[in-house]
């Protein structure tokens, strides 16, 4: 099987538009969070989330530097969050002058969890006042989850699979799984691979609060809302953004002397069949997912020093995930630390998998591990796990373990090691 290795990062985040400031911005601790701009949430239970900042703001996001304005005009958020991040990747890996050879095996794998929520409840909106004439031309493929791995392969000329996945907030983690196995089965020698999320709108605010999923306690000061493994955590904040990754066949990118940041050896996945919503109550897909990945990473338990935690902020979520990894590494856990990024940029949803994954990426490459926001009170079982609560840690990282876990039960993890 062909080794599958990552060449070139890309992020848009609450805490920068960039992978070097969303990075620097995550170690110190400062959080994405604060209240609702994008419309007035005077009215919903929740009036707080992680919004990527505007151009004008100290790490804000431009979405002219690679996006151009008619395609701006015609897409939803996370499709110009997406391809954002995909050029940035593809900057970063060196590859935007490929040869038609090269392009031909060349392809992207970027999906999203919800995709163009805004647009299609806006535009609802005009057809109910105004009439079917008056609903938007490019109302369908400006929505489309599919439009990020369209819309970049069209910019970049990329003929290879041309692949979207959709599993809720397992999403940005199974597009790199599944765009890692394409390049080992010889599909492609290079993959764009990750997710995008711009969900923060009424109806999104309104749907997930409805179910009670969201953080809604913590109005009057929103960077204290996302808090795993705190006793008072009540639910996510939501967030938006994109990570894409840029994957490689080993020697191809040996070939052409490409920088390397770290080998993807392990993708695992499952399903709960328990229900749509509330995670397993042992957590067994959780554990199942994380055991496949290590099986096929052909690393020890013993090897793994970080875990970007799902770790979403909610009461029974954050519990199960902790218990799964208690049973799984057993007395290893107390070598390994175990955060998550969540509490500082809120949950990506369909991006989530992705940001943490580059996230995981970067602890290796700066043997460095982002803290865990808000964790003031941890709760029972947290005992003798290191969650880096509060501050970044200096400790050695060589292998990482990234878990992503969505609404239907479905799950992935992904194994990288340094190279």
């Amino acid at each position: 099987m062909r080794r599958v290795v990552v060449t070139g990062l890309g992020l848009v985040t609450p805490l920068g538009a960039d992978v070097e400031t969303a990075w620097a911005n995550i170690l110190a601790a400062k959080s994405g969070a604060g209240m609702i701009t994008r419309f007035d949430a005077t009215d919903y239970v929740c009036r707080y989330a992680c919004e990527v900042k505007p151009a004008d703001h100290a790490y804000g996001f431009d979405p002219g530097k690679r996006v151009d304005h008619k395609v701006q005009r015609q897409v939803d958020p996370f499709i110009i969050f997406g391809i954002d991040a995909a050029g940035q990747a593809l900057e970063d890996a060196g590859l935007t002058d490929m040869t038609e050879e090269q392009r031909l095996r060349a392809g992207c794998s970027i999906g999203s969890g919800i995709g163009g929520l805004p647009g299609i409840a806006s535009e609802s909106i005009v057809l109910h006042e105004k009439g079917p004439r008056r609903v938007s031309p490019h109302f369908v493929h400006g929505r489309l989850i599919n439009l990020i791995s369209g819309q970049v392969q069209i910019k970049y000329g990329l003929m290879g699979p041309n692949h979207a996945v959709v599993t809720a907030c397992s999403t940005g983690a199974h597009s790199i799984g599944d765009a890692a196995r394409m390049i080992m089965l010889d599909d492609a020698d290079v993959m764009l691979a990750g997710g995008a999320e711009g969900a923060i709108c009424p109806i999104g605010i309104a749907g997930f609060s409805q179910a009670r999923a969201l953080s809604t306690g913590f109005n009057d000061a929103p960077e204290r809302g996302s808090r795993p493994y705190d006793k008072g955590r009540d639910g996510f904040v939501m967030g938006e953004g994109a990570g894409v990754v840029c994957l490689e066949e080993y020697e191809h990118a040996k070939a052409r002397g490409a920088k390397i940041y770290a080998e993807i050896v392990g993708y695992g996945m499952s399903g709960d069949a328990y229900h749509v919503t509330a995670p397993h109550p042992e957590g067994a897909g959780a554990f199942r997912s994380m055991q496949m990945a290590m099986k096929r990473s052909g690393l020890s338990l013993g090897d793994i020093d970080y875990i970007n935690a799902h770790g979403t902020s909610t009461p029974l979520g954050d519990e199960l995930e902790l218990g799964a990894v208690r049973r799984l590494f057993g007395n290893a856990i107390g070598t390994l630390s175990m955060s998550s990024t969540k509490s500082a940029i809120g949950h990506l949803l369909g991006g989530a998998g992705a940001v943490e994954s580059i996230f995981c990426i970067l602890a290796m490459r700066d043997q460095i591990v982002p803290p865990t926001l808000n964790l003031d009170d941890p709760s029972d079982g947290c005992e003798g796990v290191d969650l880096v609560p509060h501050v970044a840690k200096e400790r050695q990282v060589k292998a990482v373990l990234n878990n992503s876990f969505g609404f239907g039960g479905t799950n992935a993890s992904l194994v990288m090691k340094a190279i």
